[in-house]
């Protein structure tokens, strides 16, 4: 009876008739013909070439072919590709990623709202510099500030970025292409693409509303689904986008074999369960085609060769270092002393010793760090001492992990990090000690266990904050305690050293560095005779001239300075005949200029 009643095709609803578009395109590309043949859009890092609308593998092809240098452009919605891959193997390789689809017919808005920022579209030229800073952070290829500015009306490309709320950066950005105005797509589809979060970023969750965004944004404009494309090795990502509701589609893309797309398609390195720091170099070093062996991964232990050269290296530090430099840098009461025969201003410094001199010290300083005079990634150190009862704790604290203890004038400040390679400044960066955000329900304990998920996740399991005695010391001086509930949106210090290792967060300044900071830093290497080293300052401003040594690191953590090109600054200095000749003899020039 419903179906002999059910009125003329003509009279049902709209909703009905649009059905057929909300089929998947894997099940539909092979029924519908684009109106708009051979679609391309241009997002500024490369284009997007829509294969559905190219009726020949051959002019898919072509259309690769006129990729622009340093641009990565993406076929995607590929009609069988293993036959357009066989057309080109040598020019064009099967992209390593998986594609997800989110039906937007199924979507539902959350009730809640993001928390200590907001979001809206790209509005200025600073965002767009804002934009690039993410993409340099997370190894994306950068968009012309002008295209980002020429686009901002567009209606094919839509620019979402995420503000905090109390520091009004630009923390992260997504990308969105509406098929149906970039080629009258039949099937009413659309695409993410670019969410890049900054690794610095405080808020929690800022990817997932800014996919949410995203995913409202076409669901009002009336798109059928939105698709994206994601590493099949990305773990985090892939769970997010699963726990939106997305779903795995049988979907292929096709890239061209460019230097930006190298790692994707020339194969595992010679161990993959390196550590950052260690990883960074060696595939700058196979990129150039230097041979590598790992020598033993777990200590991030490998070793270079090129023609008749070899060196060992163990992540930064490498033969070229001297057993003498790296003794100097391992006793920070030495190192004090050697840099400010140089002329390096050093803060005043006395070893644990008899309590009257303590006293003393910490009566004429009021406040003091506490650190073990051998050491590395903040272990043992506690800075901001005040009273003699935190002073003998901290100490034994800091005799867990060397015998000599140092007590030091506290210099108020920011923590600077300065990476000098064969005495010339290569990145320098700001570092800040790990912070939770509350959101008014959380305990201050769970807050810092769920901010160092994000910091092990940003980090490639590199930078956790401690539950210890230090982090209880830090948070009890603001009147807190762990089990506490911080108020929404209030902002805590939970650390107090700015060490990554401890759940610090590192911002690079390396084209805003003061001139007097980089010639104390350069001084320090000289005095050290180091040729790869990383100086910490505590500064005023990474602007202002005024500084106090810190220490030095003969092991910098060259990944930490993404986006400055500190492993090709490391490889030059290792194999300097592996630099193009050009490029050398330009070198010569400026440094004899």
């Amino acid at each position: 009876m419903a179906k002999m009643n059910a009125p003329p095709r003509s009279e049902r609803p709209a909703r009905r008739q649009r059905e057929p578009r909300r089929q998947s395109a894997y099940t539909q590309m092979e029924h519908v013909t684009s109106p708009s043949p051979n679609a391309i859009v241009d997002c500024g890092w490369g284009r997007l070439l829509f294969g559905q609308t190219f009726d020949d593998h051959h002019r898919l092809v072509e259309a690769m072919r006129a990729e622009r240098p340093d641009r990565r452009d993406i076929a995607v919605y590929v009609r069988d590709p293993h036959v357009a891959l066989a057309s080109a193997p040598q020019e064009m390789f099967l992209d390593p990623s998986h594609v997800f689809r989110l039906d937007l017919s199924r979507y539902r808005t959350s009730r809640a709202r993001p928390k200590g920022f907001f979001l809206r579209r790209l509005a200025s030229a600073a965002d767009a510099d804002a934009v690039n800073r993410i993409y340099a952070a997370r190894n994306m290829v950068p968009v012309p500030q002008d295209f980002f500015w020429s686009k901002r009306d567009n209606r094919v490309i839509t620019y979402f970025v995420a503000e905090d709320e109390s520091t009004g950066a630009i923390i992260g950005t997504v990308t969105g292409v509406d098929h149906s105005r970039a080629f009258d797509d039949p099937e009413a589809g659309s695409s993410l693409w670019c969410l890049a979060v900054d690794p610095q970023a405080r808020p929690p969750r800022v990817g997932e509303w800014l996919v949410r965004h995203l995913a409202e944004h076409f669901k009002a404009r009336g798109a059928a689904f939105m698709d994206l494309s994601v590493m099949h090795d990305n773990v985090h990502a892939i769970a997010l986008y699963e726990k939106l509701g997305f779903e795995r589609a049988p979907l292929f893309t096709l890239k061209r074999k460019n230097v930006i797309n190298e790692k994707l398609f020339a194969g595992p390195g010679p161990e993959e369960n390196l550590n950052p720091y260690a990883r960074l170099i060696v595939d700058e070093a196979r990129r150039r085609g230097i041979d590598v062996e790992v020598t033993d991964a777990e200590g991030g232990f490998f070793r270079l060769t090129y023609g008749g050269r070899s060196v060992h290296c163990r992540e930064s530090l490498s033969e070229l270092t001297s057993g003498v430099a790296v003794s100097i840098c391992d006793d920070k009461a030495v190192t004090r002393r050697v840099v400010q025969r140089a002329g390096v201003i050093v803060p005043e410094q006395i070893e644990a010793g008899d309590e009257a001199s303590l006293a003393e010290f910490l009566t004429r300083h009021k406040s003091v760090v506490v650190k073990p005079a051998r050491g590395e990634q903040g272990r043992g150190i506690a800075v901001g001492v005040e009273t003699m009862e935190d002073l003998k704790a901290a100490i034994e604290v800091a005799r867990n992990f060397c015998d000599r203890v140092l007590i030091e004038e506290r210099v108020s400040g920011e923590d600077l990090r300065l990476v000098v390679i064969d005495y010339r400044l290569v990145a320098a960066a700001v570092r800040r000690p790990a912070q939770v955000v509350g959101d008014g329900a959380s305990s201050i304990r769970a807050l810092i266990e769920a901010q160092s998920r994000r910091r092990m996740a940003a980090t490639g399991g590199e930078s956790q904050i401690p539950l210890d005695g230090e982090t209880e010391r830090t948070v009890a001086s603001s009147g807190f305690g762990l089990d506490d509930v911080l108020a929404d949106g209030s902002v805590l210090n939970v650390r107090r050293t700015a060490n990554l290792h401890t759940g610090g967060t590192i911002h690079d300044v390396t084209a805003h560095v003061h001139t007097r900071l980089v010639d104390a830093a350069i001084r320090a290497a000289r005095a050290i005779d180091i040729p790869v080293v990383g100086i910490d300052f505590m500064v005023k401003s990474p602007r202002e001239p005024d500084y106090a040594f810190i220490e030095g690191n003969e092991r910098p953590g060259l990944a930490n300075h993404e986006p400055q090109p500190t492993a090709e600054r490391f490889v030059d200095l290792m194999f300097p005949l592996s630099v193009p000749a050009s490029v050398r003899q330009a070198a010569y020039q400026e440094r004899n200029a």
